[in-house]
C-alpha cells in the first residue's frame, strides 16, 4: 500500500476530497495530514476520517524537523492542497519528485509568491481571462515552476466574478486532482 502525505493550510475540502477518494483503495492510502496552521479546519476535516494529522510551526518547517519527520514517515507521495508556504530545499531534496502541487490557475499565468486562492481569480477576472483552470505540478525551489503534469482548463465569462471562478476551479480541482495523484502513484 503506497502512502500519501498531505499539506494544507485551510479548510481542507481538497485533501477530504482525496481522502475519500483513496478510501477503499487497495494501492494508496493518506496516512498523515500535515498543516502550517493549529486553527485549521483541514486538521478536523482528517479527524472525522481517522486520519493522523498533526500542526507544526515555521521554526520546525525550516530548521530540519519537518523533513526529518517525513523521512520516519517515508510516504511515496508529498501532497500539497492548499499549502500556502513554500517547500525548504531540504525536503525537495529528500523527496526528489515525490512533491506535487495543485495551482488554480493555468501556469505559467497567475502563479508565483502571493498567487494563490483568490488573488488568483481575482486577478483573471480583472485581467478578462475568457479561460482559466488547473495545474498540477511537481515541486521545486521556486514557486509554481515545477514540471508540469497536468493541466484542465474551463471558460470564462464576462459576467463571472472572481467567486464564480472560484467555483469552477474548484469543481476541476475536485474532479481532476485525486485521480492525477493516483496516475502518479502508478507511474
Amino acid at each position: 500500500m503506497k502512502s500519501i502525505v498531505i499539506l494544507a493550510s485551510g479548510s481542507g475540502t481538497n485533501a477530504e476530497n482525496i481522502i475519500k477518494y483513496f478510501e477503499d483503495s487497495k494501492t494508496a492510502s493518506v496516512t498523515m495530514i500535515l498543516s502550517n496552521k493549529k486553527e485549521a479546519k483541514v486538521l478536523d476535516r482528517a479527524t472525522i476520517y481517522g486520519k493522523s494529522a498533526i500542526s507544526f510551526n515555521k521554526t520546525a518547517f525550516t530548521n530540519g524537523h519537518i523533513v526529518n519527520f517525513l523521512s520516519i514517515l517515508k510516504p511515496d507521495l508529498i501532497v500539497l492542497a492548499g499549502f500556502l508556504w513554500k517547500v525548504p530545499s531540504d525536503i525537495i531534496k529528500a523527496f526528489p519528485n515525490k512533491i506535487i502541487n495543485i495551482h488554480p490557475a493555468l501556469l505559467p499565468k497567475y502563479g508565483g509568491k502571493g498567487m494563490y486562492g483568490m488573488h488568483v481569480h481575482e486577478a483573471v477576472v480583472t485581467n478578462k481571462e475568457t479561460t482559466s483552470g488547473i495545474t498540477i505540478h511537481y515541486v521545486n525551489e521556486n514557486y509554481d515552476e515545477g514540471n508540469i503534469i497536468f493541466q484542465e482548463s474551463v471558460a470564462i465569462t464576462p459576467n463571472d466574478n472572481a467567486e464564480d471562478v472560484a467555483h469552477k476551479i474548484h469543481q476541476l480541482e475536485y474532479m481532476h486532482f485525486p485521480k492525477i495523484i493516483e496516475k502518479v502513484l502508478n507511474d
